[in-house]
């Protein structure tokens, strides 16, 4: 895969260095072999990386890379949000489990079945 820097800018507010490169490959590259490219050709760890995109053209082998390099992962994390559907998925999860806990311990002092709980047995 050949690299070349399309545009490079540096942005001291958030200790950052924005990159866009144009890569030449046969297939869409992954973030990671994008990150080891980049962090060669700029001598940075790949912790520090944040692909922001890979932008191809139907048919075309040159795809445009925007990437943000960071001086440590410190300010990395400080700056980018996580990405990742399971964070979400987390929450819900965290608050359906607190949101029937609640509910069985308002059941449990007036003493109405709870939601696992049939007529026949609460009658009991």
């Amino acid at each position: 895969m050949e690299a070349e820097i399309i545009n490079e800018t540096e942005n001291p507010l958030f200790n950052r260095k924005e990159i866009q490169l144009s890569l030449k490959a046969e297939t869409t590259p992954s973030r990671e072999e994008v990150a080891k490219i980049i962090s060669e050709k700029f001598s940075i760890p790949v912790e520090n990386i944040k692909i922001k995109k890979i932008l191809g053209k139907f048919g075309s082998k040159v795809f445009t890379v925007i990437a943000n390099l960071y001086a440590s992962e410190e300010d990395k994390n400080k700056t980018e949000s996580k990405s990742g559907k399971r964070e979400p998925e987390k929450k819900i999860a965290e608050a359906e489990a607190a949101g029937e806990e609640e509910i069985k311990e308002e059941n449990a002092d007036t003493g109405l079945a709870g939601p696992d709980k049939t007529d026949e047995e609460s009658k009991e």
